[in-house]
């Protein structure tokens, strides 16, 4: 499982004309389930995700995570996070997820994190979204 978490000053996701989904400061996170993910994984990075300290306290340090902030979490499924890139010139996706493992797996770390937190937004699985956003810094992490 891989986490690609982006300090947004805004985000939307917008499926067929209609936005879907929306924060204002925060966090646009793309998910990309792999074979093999469990339980245990979206466990892990939920709490991690909601404990990692990528916002700047009064001295500018990258001391405070998205809830002491108040921000918003924009959580996006994102299957070519499990890409396969490092040979030839077309990506492969064999070990990404099969479709249905995804949707669960997604929907189980959507679940853990809204447990934790209520200012959480979402995609829609498996949908042709179109994600806007302003990167604040920009800042970017990977998960995993």
């Amino acid at each position: 499982m891989k986490v690609l978490v982006q300090r947004a000053l805004n985000a939307s996701v917008t499926v067929e004309g209609q936005v879907v989904g929306a924060i204002d400061h925060g966090q646009l996170v793309l998910v990309g389930i792999e074979k093999g993910d469990s339980e245990a994984d979206t466990q892990r990075l939920a709490d991690k995700l909601l404990k990692y300290r990528m916002f700047s306290d009064e001295d500018g340090k990258m001391n405070l995570n998205v809830q002491q902030v108040s921000g918003g979490i924009l959580l996006v499924s994102q299957f070519t996070l499990a890409a396969e890139t490092k040979k030839g010139l077309r990506p492969g996706f064999s070990s990404a997820a099969l479709p249905a493992e995804g949707e669960r797996l997604f929907n189980d770390f959507v679940e853990k994190v809204r447990a934790q937190y209520d200012k959480v937004a979402t995609g829609q699985f498996g949908a042709d979204m179109k994600v806007a956003f302003i990167n604040d810094g920009p800042v970017t992490f990977i998960l995993d």
